[in-house]
């Protein structure tokens, strides 16, 4: 990976490179942002709310069509009830606002069998008010693991019509990567383009662990609350310094 210091943005860019598809967001930070000016972690998890609109907005206003945004891990649902409570009462109201915006054509991608059944519900309803809109595709990772994600392809694989007829041996020759894909929870999108994690931290921790085999990475120090449209520029232009080569 190039450093990241070099984000000269270049004068002419090529049309096919100029901006990503599909990009990824870990929007990492928001305790440490509270933590920083002595506030309590909700107040953390509500700046960290309030950048979501703007942030899908940047990415609308740059015919970005398609945004994965990890909102909660299948982790975040084992702290505590004290951080857990405004944390889920976030998410809830977040997902409805976007609905209520009508920008974007809302998905649901992770265990949501994982959280309280009032809140699926809601966030299923809000997701589904926005079926019928052709703007961007935003994915809502909530209560997700991309090892789950893929055990869950591959369930679905192995149990899809076409498969029930044959054996074992004749699925593992048959099997492409191409089957799994399908499968998974973005499956008909475009792999990720290029993932965004803010905060300084160096993984990614589960995110989309099948579709950014070929991503393009981009950590950025701001912490998500603060995470701005200068700081996107710059993502974006250390998107178009990456020569994308897909190791050939």
């Amino acid at each position: 990976m190039r450093q990241q210091t070099s984000l000269t943005t270049r004068l002419i860019i090529e049309p096919d490179r100029a901006f990503p598809r599909h990009i990824g967001i870990i929007p990492d930070g928001n305790r440490r942002w509270a933590r920083q000016r002595g506030m309590p972690t909700a107040a953390g998890f509500r700046a960290g709310a309030e950048r979501i609109p703007p942030v899908l907005d940047l990415c609308a206003a740059k015919g970005i069509e398609y945004v994965t945004l990890w909102m909660m891990s299948d982790r975040n649902l084992l702290r505590s009830a004290e951080e857990l409570t405004p944390m889920v009462a976030l998410t809830e109201h977040t997902v409805a606002l976007l609905s209520e915006l009508r920008r974007w054509r809302l998905r649901l991608i992770g265990r949501l069998d994982l959280l309280p059944t009032a809140t699926a519900k809601a966030l299923d309803a809000a997701t589904a008010a926005t079926a019928d809109l052709a703007g961007p595709v935003v994915n809502l990772a909530v209560g997700y693991a991309g090892r789950d994600d893929i055990i869950t392809a591959v369930r679905s694989l192995l149990c899809s019509p076409d498969l029930r007829d044959h054996s074992a041996e004749q699925i593992a020759q048959a099997l492409t990567t191409e089957h799994i894909g399908d499968h998974l929870s973005t499956g008909g999108q475009p792999d990720p383009d290029l993932v965004i994690r803010t905060s300084g931290e160096l993984r990614l921790s589960g995110f989309l662990t099948w579709q950014t085999a070929e991503s393009e990475l981009y950590f950025s120090h701001k912490l998500w609350p603060e995470f701005d449209e200068r700081e996107f520029e710059l993502a974006l232009a250390a998107y178009r310094d990456r020569d994308r080569r897909f190791g050939i």
